[in-house]
């Protein structure tokens, strides 16, 4: 017999995970906001939003340990240990694509070319939507991890096929923009660039969906 969560635990290792998710959704509207200036040549602002994501994902890093580094060993989870952190990992991940677009980004200080200026604005829209049904999902998981009704996993799942369903929306304008860079931009070096950040900025929704099949398997019967 698999016991609740709340018997387990002093503090339920979801508590900290919803921590996490909020900060990750925080950071992706930051992203938007940074990215959005920085297509209108506002490049202190663009700085400004960049500082406080890093020190968002700072605070983000420190819950993400204390979920790895307080789960009581030799101690049945009602879910498996191994998927668990497979979640926080791709969770975590949204992070890390943040950061590293608002690196790439930050190479180009005159914006983004107008040929695809915006294009690029819509593709980061697109990523924005499954990173904040992260923060649900979690939620989700925390209150059906006690009960296990059926009606809760129907909702669960229903929410990660949105999830799948943005991603691939994302995957969409990715690849369409991929192709007028290549038809409207000469300059190899630009192109170049542009490629690779518009592969980082869709890898933002690849984690997203990554982390919601975790949870799927989680709630698997």
């Amino acid at each position: 017999m698999r016991l609740s969560l709340t018997s387990l635990f002093h503090e339920s290792p979801f508590v900290n995970l919803q921590k996490h998710a909020d900060m990750v959704r925080d950071c992706a509207h930051l992203f938007r906001e940074a990215a959005l200036k920085h297509i209108g040549g506002e490049c202190e602002k663009f700085e400004e939003i960049t500082d406080m994501v890093a020190r968002l994902e700072s605070k983000a890093d420190g819950v993400k340990r204390n979920i790895r580094n307080h789960l009581p060993h030799g101690i049945l989870m009602p879910v498996d240990k191994f998927q668990f952190f497979q979640y926080v990992r791709e969770q975590d991940k949204v992070l890390d694509e943040v950061e590293e677009a608002l690196f790439w980004l930050s190479f180009r200080p005159m914006g983004i070319p107008k040929e695809v200026a915006a294009d690029f604005g819509d593709l980061v829209e697109a990523v924005i939507p499954p990173i904040e049904k992260l923060s649900d999902l979690v939620a989700m998981a925390t209150v059906f991890f006690k009960n296990r009704t059926e009606k809760q996993r129907t909702r669960m799942k229903s929410l990660i096929q949105d999830i799948r369903q943005h991603e691939n929306e994302a995957d969409v304008l990715e690849r369409e923009l991929k192709q007028k860079i290549f038809q409207e931009i000469k300059d190899a070096l630009s192109v170049f660039h542009l490629v690779r950040l518009i592969e980082i900025v869709g890898n933002i929704a690849d984690h997203a969906q990554n982390a919601s099949d975790r949870m799927r398997a989680m709630i698997a019967r």
